[in-house]
């Protein structure tokens, strides 16, 4: 899941927790809102995580072998 598809669950999760006023016999939507912008958050956090790591410079490992010795005739 993207970042789009984790902000798009944050959004949607505190419509249902904060904006609705709906009440179900089986379901607590107030809950399922709170799950939903949870589950985003965590996925905002892990995208974040992979996209550092993505980001990373890595040092070359060849050496750079430098000529220092000056001969003199």
């Amino acid at each position: 899941m993207g970042l789009g598809g984790c902000i798009l669950l944050i959004g949607a999760g505190a419509i249902l927790a904060f904006a609705t006023d709906w009440e179900m016999d089986t379901v607590n939507v107030d809950l399922v809102g709170w799950i939903m912008m949870l589950v985003g958050l965590v996925g905002v956090f892990v995208y974040v995580s992979i996209a550092r790591r993505r980001r990373m410079v890595v040092p070359p490992t060849t050496t750079v072998v430098a000529d220092d010795e000056r001969r003199y005739q």
